[in-house]
């Protein structure tokens, strides 16, 4: 066995296929922005026109007619573009649901934390009313300096009597 010379059985041999790496995040991206094209007007346009010409020149200019009546080769990239979009929506709806996830979770701590500050202002609102009841205010006071004023006024006019 001198093939086996050199190599060592307990790692994993090395592999001898072409490896492609694609970055997830840059291949999400560009579907995200493919299907965002292919759901607005624009492309509807363009495809209508791509479509209307394609039969009109297979229909009209029959000694150009690479694709006569039943137009397969026009069903064909209609179903081959079928199966590229359709994953690729899949997949850019994916994102946005990992996104909307994300943003759910900060928006329930963001409420979570403002219930948490309310409650607290609340309890303090509370003791600063609880505080301040058993402080004499400005409108007591003054009702109490009315009171004693028209005591005094009374005591006067009787001792003027």
């Amino acid at each position: 066995m001198p093939e086996l010379r050199g190599r060592r059985i307990d790692q994993p041999r090395t592999p001898r296929r072409l490896a492609v790496s694609v970055d997830p995040e840059a291949f999400g991206r560009v579907s995200e922005t493919l299907a965002r094209f292919l759901g607005t007007g624009t492309f509807l346009f363009w495809q209508t026109l791509i479509v209307v010409t394609w039969i009109v020149l297979n229909l009209a200019a029959v000694s150009l007619s690479w694709d006569p009546y039943p137009f397969i080769l026009l069903n064909l990239a209609f179903s081959t573009q079928a199966a590229y979009a359709a994953p690729l929506i899949l997949l850019a709806q994916n994102r946005q649901d990992d996104r909307d996830r994300v943003s759910l979770e900060e928006d329930r701590a963001r409420a979570a934390q403002t219930k948490a500050d309310t409650e607290y202002l609340a309890r303090e609102l509370a003791a600063l009313r609880i505080a301040v009841g058993e402080v004499a205010t400005r409108d007591y006071i003054r009702g109490e300096l009315e009171k004693l004023r028209a005591e005094l006024d009374s005591a006067g006019k009787a001792r003027s009597e």
